[in-house]
C-alpha cells in the first residue's frame, strides 16, 4: 500500500468499455471508438509512468482482441468488468455466473492468465445482489470493487464499510469506491461523472483526507471520458439519445485531461492488486479456486469484525 517514499499508493482503475453499450443500452453494438479512446488513455498513463487496473468488458475484448494484449504488455493489470455490462439487479444469479465466467475465459484466452479482480457494471452490487460475492469467490475472483457506500438512486449501500475489507459471506476482498463523510452521510467523489462535474480540487482534497486516515483511495475512469467530441460524432453517425443524456455525458469532458494530469502529478497510484498487496503468483494463477469456509475467523480475522482490512504494504 505504501510507495517507496512512504506515501500511500492509491488504486488507479479504468473501466474498459464503450460508451453507447455501457451507458445507453447493453444491447447496442461495440463501436471502434473504444480503440481510439483506449489508445489515448494508455498514452496518458505512459506519459506519467503509471500502471493501472483495467476492468475489461468481455464484449469489448471479444470484438477487439488486440486491446488486452496491448494493455497487458504495457504492465497494467487486467481484471473483469463482466461480459455484457448487464446490471446485477436486472439478472439472475445463474445469468451472473455465466456472464462473469465468460468474461474470465475471454481474458484468460487473450493474455494467458485469469483475472483476480472484478467490478460490477454500474456498481450494481447492492443490498439486493449480495448473492454475487460467493459466486465471484467460487470462480476464483480474489477482490471486487463493486460497492459504492452511498445512498444513490441507481446503486449504493450507504451502510457499507468505506475502506478495503473482507466480505462476511465468502473469501473475497472488497475495495469500495472512495467517499468522504459529511453530516453523517457518505458523499461520492472518486471518479467518472463526479470527477468531471464537481469542482476540480474536491477529488484531490478527498484523496488527501482518506490518505491521512491511513487508507488508500480508488479513482475510476472511462477511456471515453477523454473523447471530447465523441457524442457529437455519434449523433452525426445517426445514433439517437436524449438531450439530457447528451448534456450530462459530454459536459466538461474537455477539462478531463488537465485535471488528470494534475492529479497524476500530486499522488502516487498503482494497480488495485498491488495496492491490496496481492502477490505475483496470485496474478498469474491459471485455475480458479473453490470458495473457502467463511465461517472460520482464524483464517479470515477481518471477515466478521466489522473493521476495514489491514491492507498489506507493497513496494
Amino acid at each position: 500500500m505504501y510507495g517507496t517514499n512512504g506515501t500511500i499508493a492509491n488504486a488507479l482503475t479504468i473501466d474498459l468499455e464503450d460508451w453507447p453499450q455501457s451507458v445507453v443500452s447493453p444491447r447496442l453494438p461495440i463501436t471502434d471508438c473504444v480503440i481510439r479512446n483506449t489508445d489515448r488513455m494508455l498514452a496518458l498513463l505512459d506519459e506519467f509512468g503509471l500502471r493501472a487496473t483495467f476492468f475489461a468488458l468481455g464484449k469489448v475484448c471479444e470484438k477487439f482482441p488486440q486491446l488486452l494484449s496491448t494493455i497487458a504488455s504495457a504492465g497494467h493489470e487486467v481484471a473483469s468488468h463482466g461480459y455484457g455490462h448487464e446490471l446485477l439487479y436486472r439478472i439472475t444469479p445463474d445469468r451472473f455466473r455465466w456472464d462473469l465466467k465468460r468474461s474470465i475465459d475471454i481474458i484468460e484466452s487473450q493474455i494467458g492468465r485469469r483475472p483476480i479482480g472484478y467490478r460490477a457494471p454500474g456498481f450494481s452490487v447492492t443490498q439486493d445482489t449480495l448473492w454475487a460475492g460467493p459466486i465471484m469467490a467460487r470462480l476464483g475472483v480474489r477482490y471486487s470493487s463493486s460497492i459504492f457506500p452511498i445512498a444513490g438512486r441507481r446503486y449504493g449501500i450507504p451502510e457499507a464499510r468505506r475502506f478495503p475489507h473482507r466480505w462476511d459471506t465468502c473469501n473475497l476482498i472488497e475495495f469500495p469506491m472512495t467517499t468522504v463523510r459529511r453530516l453523517g452521510r457518505n458523499l461520492p467523489v472518486s471518479g467518472g461523472g463526479y470527477f468531471r462535474l464537481l469542482p476540480g480540487p474536491i477529488l484531490s482534497a478527498a484523496i488527501r483526507e482518506v490518505n491521512r486516515q491511513g487508507q488508500p483511495a480508488v479513482v475510476y475512469l472511462h477511456p471515453y471520458e477523454l473523447a471530447v467530441n465523441e457524442l457529437a460524432m455519434l449523433k452525426h453517425r445517426g445514433w439517437h439519445f436524449g438531450w439530457r443524456t447528451y448534456l450530462t455525458q459530454s459536459l466538461f469532458r474537455g477539462r478531463m485531461l488537465g485535471r488528470l494530469s494534475r492529479l497524476f502529478q500530486s499522488f502516487r497510484f498503482a494497480p488495485m492488486a498491488d495496492v491490496l498487496g496481492l502477490s505475483t503468483p496470485d496474478l498469474v494463477r491459471a485455475s480458479g479456486c473453490e470458495e473457502e469456509d467463511s465461517a472460520s475467523p482464524a483464517r479470515h480475522p477481518a471477515a466478521h469484525s466489522g473493521r476495514s482490512l489491514p491492507v498489506a504494504a507493497t513496494a
